[in-house]
């Protein structure tokens, strides 16, 4: 049996340095070592996919235009402020070009002993104002928001490089308003002149995109308008040195739910995906916020998401096409979409369109993290403090499995019991291994012991506790909540290392108050595996270290106290 427990016990510490290992390579832009084979591409199916409007639609402004489409010579950059967004809109193509989200700040984040150093006077603390969060910038990332037409027969239509006009004046939300109109419309291209505007309301992160394609020519044309995420390879950051989040672009579709796709998967061609449906959205997906083009209504749409040829740096594209009705000379074609470009707010994105709430990563632990944050926010809006909600949830799950814990305690207990006997029949049997087995076997069956039962209880709460874990990696209104004293940011690092110190004790003493196993070897690593771990939480978020740390104290609170009712010497 002690062959058994020491073999559970290399293969906790052996996964636990493959998942490090695995994170740290994520973390660092390389693929995990987990994920699946990349798929075969599939052909694209639908008139306009195999015409290469995908292809044709998904390059940048700036790389190669759409054939015969004019290219602007000098565009305008316009800039649209709400309370909550700053947008930049590009009169080329109309083009949304850099977002700002003023309600989410940055500051740069201090070198690890940085504030330790202030604290005693040796560093001057800089003097950097936070600035706004950007999600969009079509400068640094290659990262905007794209829409144009694209002729069901090769007819060259206004596209995302043709140059608009600005045809409303009010560049501000006014106070009072609810509502602010942008009107950009497009010189007339093949017959063809294509009028978009842009809707901001008060407090949202939601814009409205109207389409209106009004056909001046001589003869009937059935145009498509397609609207696209395009972005540079470039995960930006987000989770730990050691848990990476997923950075790349989405589709969902009700058929096929929500597909996510590695850039280095696009860069080699190989993403598989659903061609057409009736329904779904696209999006661009990163730590804490996303971007997408939603179109709620049940309409026929194709999808795509490629690496851009001739784009340099690398860019990859996702986007929709929508194929209108035939359009008779005189007439106009009316669309609407929706672009959504803010954080990862669960409840709300659930409520905008089906499966958008799926944007959040939570890993492999979904099942899992749903509920477990349904209960975390009930408890934030009880307490008002997510610090305390997290202690609170932490209680409630001790709670809940409080005698599945007792019973591997009780286990340690009777372990830590019968170590003064196992180690002296060690001692007495050292040159006779297998008697030495025979009677450590017959001690536990005396002492009705069990060398595993502390093990089983805890493997079955680890789901649980990893379904936590990425709750608390993965929820935006972590961002700059504080908790009390120090802590004014419950998603980055302790600045003062208090909780990952008190953290490291609370573990070192955990192994103390449990038995001390007869093998000398394993008995070392039982005191080494939480020093080797305890660097983690270093750089690990705070909130993520305060969960942890109050499921040490209460794990030695409920230890201590069966360890005293088994009169077991701690």
């Amino acid at each position: 049996m002690t062959d058994i427990r020491r073999t559970v016990l290399w293969v906790v510490f052996t996964m636990s340095l493959v998942l490090l290992w695995d994170g740290w390579q994520k973390h660092n832009g390389h693929p995990s070592m987990f994920s699946p084979p990349a798929a075969k591409p599939v052909a694209a199916a639908g008139s306009a996919a195999q015409a290469g409007v995908p292809a044709t639609a998904g390059q940048a402004a700036g790389a190669t235009a759409v054939p015969g489409a004019p290219v602007a010579a000098k565009s305008e950059k316009l800039t649209i402020t709400t309370d909550v967004l700053t947008v930049t809109l590009d009169t080329q193509g109309g083009d949304v070009t850099r977002v700002e989200l003023p309600k989410y700040l940055h500051s740069p984040e201090p070198g690890l002993f940085d504030p330790l150093l202030q604290a005693v006077g040796l560093k001057d603390k800089p003097k950097v104002e936070p600035t706004p969060i950007v999600l969009l910038d079509a400068a640094s990332q290659s990262y905007k928001a794209q829409t144009g037409l694209v002729g069901t027969r090769g007819e060259q239509l206004p596209t995302h490089n043709t140059l608009m006009t600005v045809t409303t004046p009010e560049r501000k939300l006014a106070d009072g308003a609810n509502e602010l109109l942008v009107r950009l419309e497009s010189a007339e291209v093949g017959g063809v002149t294509y009028v978009k505007t842009y809707s901001f309301k008060r407090g949202d992160y939601v814009i409205g995109v109207k389409h209106e394609v009004i056909n001046k020519g001589a003869a009937a044309l059935t145009p498509q308008v397609y609207v696209q995420l395009v972005r540079d390879g470039v995960a930006g950051p987000g989770g730990t040195a050691f848990t990476g989040t997923f950075t790349g672009p989405a589709i969902y579709t009700d058929k096929n739910k929500f597909q996510k796709f590695e850039f280095s998967d696009l860069a080699k061609g190989k993403a598989e995906h659903e061609k057409t449906a009736n329904d779904g959205w696209v999006a661009m997906v990163q730590h804490y916020f996303a971007s997408a083009w939603l179109h709620n209504d049940a309409a026929p749409r194709e999808f795509f998401v490629n690496k851009l040829k001739g784009a340099v740096p690398e860019q990859f594209a996702v986007g929709m096409v929508f194929t209108l009705p035939q359009l008779a000379p005189g007439a106009t074609a009316t669309k609407l979409d929706q672009l959504f470009v803010g954080p990862q707010e669960e409840n709300k994105l659930a409520a905008l369109a089906p499966g958008l709430e799926l944007v959040k990563d939570y890993g492999i632990f979904a099942i899992l993290a749903k509920p477990l944050f349904w209960l975390l926010e009930k408890l934030h809006s009880i307490l008002g403090n997510w610090g305390w909600a997290i202690i609170a949830l932490v209680v409630l799950l001790k709670i809940a499995f409080y005698w599945l814990n007792a019973s591997a305690y009780k286990s340690m207990a009777k372990m830590k019991a019968v170590g003064p006997k196992i180690q002296e029949m060690r001692e007495r049997l050292k040159d006779k291994p297998q008697q030495m087995q025979q009677e450590m076997m017959k001690i536990y069956r005396e002492e009705k012991v069990n060398p595993i039962g502390g093990c089983l209880p805890i493997f079955l709460q680890m789901p649980f506790f990893m379904g936590l874990y990425w709750v608390l990696l993965s929820t935006v209104e972590m961002r700059g909540a504080p908790w009390l004293g120090w802590i004014t940011d419950l998603s980055v690092k302790d600045p003062y290392f208090i909780l990952p110190l008190l953290m490291t004790a609370s573990s070192l003493f955990q192994v103390w108050l449990n038995p001390t196993p007869p093998d000398p070897m394993q008995a070392k690593m039982m005191w080494i595996m939480p020093l080797a771990f305890s660097f983690m939480f270093f750089i690990f978020p705070s909130g993520l270290v305060l969960y942890w740390l109050v499921n040490n104290i209460l794990s030695i609170a409920q230890q201590w106290y069966i360890n005293k009712k088994l009169g077991v010497q701690n």
